[in-house]
C-alpha cells in the first residue's frame, strides 16, 4: 500500500512538473522551457508505466457476454454443488483495465460479484481483485500469463471470517478455444491441504 502511495506520489510530482513548465511559458510567450535530462527519464518511465500493450490488448480481447457453469466443492472428495449464471466483461480506464459482473446463485441465493484484471507496466505482472455479495472484503491476487495471454496463474488471499486471518488461494484459467474459458481456484481444505473449491466454465455468447 505504502509503495502505491509512493508511486501516486511521484506520478503526480511528474506530472505537476510538466504543467508549471507549460504555465510558465504560457506566462511568458516563450515556448516550454526544455527539461533536463533527469526530468525528461521521469516523464519517460511514467509514459511507459500507463500507456497500454499487447497485455491490454490481450484482455481486451475477452470482453463480451458468457454464459456461467459453475461449480464448487466444500470438503475434498465431497459431491459438487453446480449452478449457473452470466457474466458480463468490458474495459475500463482507455483500455487498462478489464471489469467482469457476475450474476448468479450460490448456495440456492442470489449471487452478484464484480471483478477487475489488470496488467502492471511496472512490476510486469498482472493483477485481480474480486468482491461479491457475500462479504464486505476484497481478494486481491497477482499471477503471470503465457506469451498470449491465455493460460494463467494467479496467488492471492482474502480475510476468513472466522479466523479473521488471510485465506491463501490458486487460481488457474486457461483458453480451451477463442470463446470457452476455463477457471480453477483452489485453496486449503479442512485438513489445511490444497483442494480444489471451484471450478467456473466461462462460455462466450
Amino acid at each position: 500500500m505504502m509503495r502505491n502511495h509512493a508511486s501516486k506520489v511521484l506520478a503526480a510530482a511528474a506530472i505537476g512538473l510538466v504543467a508549471t513548465l507549460g504555465l510558465v511559458g504560457a506566462q511568458t510567450g516563450e515556448p516550454m522551457p526544455e527539461m533536463t535530462p533527469e526530468q525528461a527519464a521521469m516523464m519517460e518511465a511514467y509514459m511507459k508505466a500507463g500507456a497500454p500493450g499487447p497485455a491490454h490488448e490481450a484482455l481486451a480481447a475477452t470482453a463480451g457476454s458468457y454464459t456461467l457453469e459453475i461449480t464448487s466443492w466444500h470438503e475434498p472428495g465431497g459431491p459438487p454443488m453446480k449452478e449457473g449464471g452470466t457474466a458480463e466483461r468490458s474495459m475500463i480506464l482507455g483500455g487498462r483495465v478489464l471489469v467482469e459482473e457476475i450474476d448468479s446463485t450460490m448456495m440456492g441465493m442470489p449471487f452478484n460479484g464484480q471483478g477487475m484484471t489488470g496488467f502492471d507496466n511496472v512490476t510486469g505482472k498482472y493483477w485481480s481483485t474480486w468482491m461479491d455479495s457475500m462479504s464486505t472484503g476484497m481478494m486481491v491476487s497477482e499471477g503471470t500469463c503465457d506469451a498470449a495471454g491465455k493460460n494463467c496463474t494467479y496467488h492471492g488471499s482474502w480475510n476468513d471470517p472466522i479466523t479473521k486471518g488471510p485465506v491463501q488461494a490458486r487460481i488457474v484459467t486457461v483458453w480451451k478455444s477463442p470463446t470457452v474459458q476455463h477457471f480453477e481456484m483452489y485453496g486449503p481444505g479442512p485438513d489445511g491441504k490444497e483442494m480444489k473449491k471451484m471450478e467456473n466454465l466461462y462460455t462466450k455468447k
